[in-house]
């Protein structure tokens, strides 16, 4: 009996695109905000966030000095308030859909906060945080959707427990405390390039 073993080439890619937790077409950019996971296994969340620092600002170097801590706090009033919080996020895609990486899949980064996820608490300890460089009142860009599809596919391959059931925004998981990736993220569109080969 014979059997089709072929596979597209977009699936070879996928399954190659994470190795050691880093993926292969990002810029990797080390933050000290991170810890180990207890079991890698459990890795079965993706969860969305926005950043814009400051605050409404595109482009500069201000979020990757903000997840690495070099975040100098002069440099704007309202950085003042945040240099010190050593927070981070396994990647950011920036708005012309630049990924850069900044904590190791199968490492917990510092993303999620006090959060819950279909009633399971500590959602950094198993999921992957993914920032987009916005704010929640203006449209995130083309580039950015592809990225995001393109880097959410790897990691559902990658991860199998990561399902589009289980992608997630920051608002969802901490409704009282956060509002991103907000009302102007496109779910539906998200959802069908997902789909999409």
């Amino acid at each position: 009996m014979a059997y089709n073993l072929t596979i597209s080439s977009s699936e070879v890619t996928q399954n190659t695109a994470i190795v050691d937790g880093w993926y292969q077409h990002a810029r990797r950019v080390a933050s000290p905000f991170f810890d180990e996971r207890s079991d890698e296994d459990d890795i079965s969340l993706l969860v969305l966030h926005n950043i814009s620092l400051p605050p409404g600002k595109f482009g500069g170097p201000y979020i990757e000095q903000f997840f690495t801590g070099r975040l100098a706090p002069n440099a704007h009033p309202f950085f003042k308030t945040i240099h010190t919080m050593g927070v981070s996020a396994h990647c950011l895609i920036c708005r012309n859909g630049q990924v850069i990486q900044f904590v190791p899949f199968n490492a917990r980064a510092w993303h999620a906060g006090q959060s819950s996820f279909a009633g399971r608490a500590k959602c950094n300890d198993y999921s992957i945080g993914i920032e987009l460089e916005g704010s929640d009142f203006v449209a995130y860009t083309q580039a950015q959707y592809q990225a995001l599809t393109d880097l959410s596919k790897a990691l559902m391959m990658h991860y199998p427990k990561i399902t589009t059931e289980r992608i997630t925004g920051h608002q969802y998981i901490a409704p009282l405390r956060k509002t991103d990736p907000g009302l102007v993220f496109d779910w539906r569109r998200f959802r069908a390039q997902l789909k999409q080969d």
